[in-house]
C-alpha cells in the first residue's frame, strides 16, 4: 500500500490532491510504471491538477535510471465528492521505452 501521496484508488489509478507530495506521488508512479503498462492520475481544482502535473514530470527522472520514458494523455472526467458532481482532469500515463538520443 502506498504511503498517501495520493488516495489509491486501484492498482493503477490514483487520485491526487492539492496536499499531495508530488515527488511521494511520482514515486509511485513510477514504480507502477515499471510493473504495468499504464496508470492513471485522477485531480479535481488547480492546486490538485498542479500537484499531478509536477508529479508526472518527477515521475520521468525517476524512470530515467530503468531506461524507461512516459507519454501522458489528458481528458476531462466527472467526479462525485460529497454527493456533488464535479469536473476533474484525468492523466493516463503510459510507460514508454527512452531512446537515447
Amino acid at each position: 500500500m502506498i504511503d498517501n501521496p495520493a488516495k489509491h484508488v486501484s492498482a493503477n489509478v490514483f487520485k491526487v490532491s492539492a496536499k499531495s507530495s508530488p515527488n511521494s506521488v511520482a514515486g509511485a508512479l513510477a514504480a507502477v510504471l515499471r510493473e504495468r503498462e499504464s496508470a492513471e492520475l485522477q485531480a479535481v481544482g488547480a492546486g490538485a491538477i498542479n500537484q499531478a502535473i509536477k508529479a508526472v514530470a518527477i515521475a520521468r527522472s525517476y524512470l530515467k535510471t530503468s531506461r524507461l520514458d512516459l507519454a501522458c494523455v489528458p481528458s476531462f472526467i466527472d467526479v462525485e465528492i460529497d454527493g456533488n458532481e464535479r469536473t476533474g482532469i484525468s492523466l493516463a500515463i503510459e510507460r514508454r521505452t527512452h531512446v537515447a538520443a
